[in-house]
């Protein structure tokens, strides 16, 4: 089945220059089904073998595409995101770092309601290993096939908790990047959602920030979960005030500690760990606890 992306996504690249082309071709050598590129202005041009259209309503009437990956540079990827839902795109994920807090809340407001679920901005995108399916910038070398999927604001966390899981022989059923900035479109609480929801997926890591309460929002589901989560929350020694790394990574409030977050998240049910490279042993136990391993 497969949380976001399966054999079926057929993926639009949003900015096809140098990053956008990048991960086109190392998407389409995993496996996955890249159907063109979109930059206004170039259309009717062959990249890397990409055919390049002027938007992306023409890459849904052509090539059906139902997956759109934005590396649109900042101040435009706004307009980009409101693009791909126009044109009827289900996922429209958005990689690009920077964009305006004055913009996103433009696009959240015109996102509510609609069909078009957002990952991201600021994010790593979303990979299925089990159908070859990537939109994202993540390394494909280190995943596996397998039944624990990854939710994470951080890229880099990510990759580690998989690096990790896969070194095991814990095969994962996809990882969802739901990205760094102050505002985004899909929250940690609705990926879990996703992942309860996916019969291929049998527990979940979930990493975490300082800053904000989306990890308690998130705890207030585990509650009701059926699969086991190991949860980690990275920036505990940040002091208040600060940002660290993410525009998302800011302590302004006693909600936003990292040891607010693990309360939260242990009393729930979960189980946390405090050093990150105890991720992966720690699901390693709890699978075998649960029966699950």
């Amino acid at each position: 089945m497969g949380v976001l992306m399966d054999e079926n996504s057929r993926v639009v690249v949003q900015g096809f220059g140098g990053a956008g082309q990048r991960e086109a071709i190392t998407g389409r050598n995993y496996g996955t089904n890249i159907v063109c590129g979109v930059t206004p202005g170039r259309g009717g041009q062959t990249i890397e073998g990409f055919e390049v259209l002027n938007t992306v309503r023409e890459a849904v009437a052509k090539y059906d595409a139902n997956v759109s990956l934005i590396f649109v540079p900042a101040p435009f990827a706004a307009d980009a995101i409101l693009e791909a839902a126009d044109a009827g795109i289900p996922t429209a994920i958005c990689i690009t770092e920077g964009i305006p807090t004055l913009d996103m809340m433009r696009v959240k407001r015109a996102l509510a309601g609609g069909k078009t679920r957002l990952i991201g901005p600021n994010c790593p995108g979303v990979i299925n290993p089990a159908a070859k399916s990537r939109a994202g910038i993540m390394p494909v070398d280190v995943y596996l096939e397998g039944s624990v999927g990854v939710i994470s604001r951080s890229g880099t966390l990510v990759y580690e908790a998989v690096d990790q899981l896969t070194r095991l022989g814990i095969g994962q059923s996809g990882s969802v990047g739901v990205g760094g900035d102050p505002i985004i479109g899909t929250s940690q609480r609705e990926a879990l959602e996703l992942f309860e929801a996916d019969p291929d997926t049998a527990a979940i890591v979930l990493i975490g920030e300082i800053g904000g309460t989306a990890e308690q929002e998130a705890a207030e589901y585990i509650r009701t979960m059926s699969k086991p989560v190991v949860a980690f929350i990275a920036g505990a020694t940040a002091p208040p005030g600060r940002r660290m790394g993410h525009a998302g990574a800011i302590i302004a409030g006693a909600a936003g500690t990292a040891a607010a977050k693990q309360a939260a998240l242990r009393e729930a049910g979960a189980t946390v760990v405090e050093n990150p490279g105890d991720i992966g042993s720690t699901m390693q136990r709890v699978l075998k606890e649960r029966g699950l391993a």
